[in-house]
């Protein structure tokens, strides 16, 4: 069955279909993109089979939806729909219909990944990332929202001054504010570019701000006044009320700036890498779903102060303080810990490992 939440929203459904189904297995592909949606309607679920990320931990060359049906089902799905504005309501039939073959296929598809993970001996750990994952979303959904979301706006590497940020930040709030008004999507309402470019060019008026806008907003009749007062009320901040530039990081700097920064840290972090990326091809797993790029390079920036004996033992407790499962745990700690003493690097091309991969980092 297709359920649309839309008209559901304030229903007690919700909680009746939660009370009655939460315990069952749920089957969702790439998981990490609708468990935000479910946990916002009051479901909870409890016991998950990610078929995208089983695919991954299977050795699957190519995880998506429509690949793995034709790889694993030679069955090829329609996409003809995947862009179009679900929004809308009410919803068209022929779209109805294309998600109606998108989960059509997902318990067959489930079967096949499970298949192959009992083969290659990985189905316990497929089960530890799935259960981390609700574990995660979880406790993330418990948390306070970061005030400074708005930093994370599209184009911000553009902005030189304060001003400019705080315009950004004010009017970044404000379409928060309207998109939560009108239920829609905030770059529906506008978009990140937009936002920064109103910034750094402040218009003067309605007409030249609609100019700058131009195609980026979804609404028939755009607030252009209310943006235009905004934006000016942005400009009236007194220099001392304004935003700071940047913040201070807490992260570590980028590895392209290791080698002179941290030679010995460099060294380690390629050897990590490359042994991690040995064990990949081995075991056909990406690396970035063996362990979290972060993690490694944590682990290797400092050396502790600790007899060799101890660093495989070291970087198992690190690892697991961090969130890798205990599959993961024992599959990297040996290679992580085999690069600690290293002090040359490893000279192979630089490949930046992707920051924060759909799966790995939970």
């Amino acid at each position: 069955h297709l359920i649309d939440p839309i008209p559901f929203l304030n229903s007690n459904l919700w909680s009746e279909f939660n009370k009655n189904f939460s315990k069952i297995e749920w089957v969702i592909h790439a998981s990490t993109q609708d468990l935000p949606c479910l946990l916002e309607l009051g479901l909870d679920p409890q016991n998950l089979f990610d078929t995208e990320l089983g695919a991954r931990i299977a050795g699957c060359p190519r995880v998506g939806l429509g690949p793995l049906a034709e790889s694993l089902l030679e069955f090829a799905l329609a996409k003809e729909h995947s862009a179009v504005d679900w929004s809308i309501r009410p919803l068209k039939t022929e779209w109805l219909t294309y998600a109606a073959l998108d989960v059509d296929v997902l318990l067959d598809i489930r079967q096949k990944v499970e298949e192959l993970l009992v083969a290659k001996n990985k189905l316990e750990w497929a089960k530890q990332d799935f259960a981390s994952i609700l574990i995660n979303f979880k406790s993330k959904q418990s948390q306070p929202t970061k005030p400074d979301r708005w930093r994370k706006t599209s184009g911000m590497h553009k902005v030189r001054d304060r001003l400019t940020m705080t315009i950004i930040r004010d009017l970044w709030l404000d379409r928060d504010l309207l998109a939560q008004e009108i239920d829609l999507a905030p770059g529906r309402v506008l978009g990140d570019e937009a936002i920064v470019e109103i910034a750094i060019k402040r218009p003067e008026n309605a007409e030249s701000l609609a100019k700058v806008i131009g195609w980026r907003t979804r609404l028939e009749s755009p607030p252009f006044s209310r943006w235009l007062k905004v934006l000016n009320q942005s400009l009236q901040t007194p220099i001392e009320n304004q935003v700071e530039l940047r913040l201070p990081s807490q992260s570590l700097p980028p590895i392209k700036i290791w080698r002179d920064k941290n030679p010995l840290g460099y060294a380690r972090l390629t050897h990590a890498r490359a042994n991690i990326s040995e064990l990949s091809a081995q075991i056909e797993i990406p690396t970035e779903n063996l362990v979290t790029p972060e993690l490694v390079r944590k682990l290797c920036w400092e050396l502790p102060s600790l007899d060799a004996s101890q660093y495989e033992s070291y970087v198992a407790e690190q690892l697991t303080k961090m969130g890798a499962r205990s599959w993961q745990v024992a599959q990297v700690s040996p290679l992580i810990a085999r690069a600690m003493n290293q002090t040359e690097p490893v000279l192979i091309p630089e490949v930046e490992s992707p920051e924060e991969p759909v799966e790995a980092n939970l």
